[in-house]
């Protein structure tokens, strides 16, 4: 079979997510890996109240009722979604914080994570290869569009893709068959010219 376009979850495939690269925090005596100590940092300032340790379970319980609800159907729960719950664990009204500091908790987060994403040198050129004769897309189950592109740009090879799916941007996660209809749609080509790269037959298999 022929194919048109070659299509890449990101995460565990096109990079590598490495947790020691996260920052590391004390919280209650043990030391963890965790953009908390960052987020703690800008929220301080408007809110003094709350302590890191605050912080940090907000992070964690906030991640913790994300999945809890992407597991009902699939359905992507944004990262806009994500951190009205960690306010709102930390007893905090957005109407009464200054305005934009969510997205500037959002943003903190997504330079965090985005340093722990580890692209393999070889895939550079694989993906220069791959380019002159397919077209490229990548399919990611992501609650922040912008942190993927990121990571994409900030290794050169964004510009190898026709299309980039983030599941937040679709509302549904892989193995939704709406996510993968919209890159083929953005690809213009039929689902039996494409074929899917991946690390996970749960969800990489449509």
């Amino acid at each position: 079979m022929t194919y048109a376009a070659v299509l890449f979850d990101l995460f565990d495939t096109l990079v590598r997510f490495d947790r020691d690269r996260m920052p590391e925090i004390r919280v209650n005596g043990r030391t963890v890996r965790s953009t908390a100590g960052h987020l703690h940092e800008v929220l301080r300032s408007h809110a003094p109240e709350i302590s890191l340790e605050a912080c940090y379970e907000a992070l964690v319980e906030s991640w913790r009722e994300a999945e809890r609800l992407r597991a009902i159907d699939n359905r992507e729960v944004p990262a806009r979604e994500r951190f009205d719950h960690f306010f709102r664990r930390l007893a905090l009204d957005p109407a009464r914080l200054p305005p934009g500091l969510g997205q500037t908790l959002i943003d903190t987060h997504r330079s965090q994570l985005g340093k722990a994403a580890e692209f393999p040198l070889h895939h550079g050129p694989l993906l220069e290869r791959l380019a002159r004769r397919y077209r490229l897309a990548v399919v990611s189950n992501f609650d922040y569009t912008p942190t993927a592109v990121d990571i994409l740009e900030r290794e050169g090879v964004a510009r190898r893709f026709s299309a980039i799916v983030v599941s937040d941007a679709v509302g549904w996660r892989k193995p939704k068959r709406e996510i993968f209809d919209e890159a083929l749609r953005r690809l213009d080509v039929g689902v039996d010219e494409a074929l899917f790269v991946g690390d996970r037959a749960d969800i990489d298999v449509l």
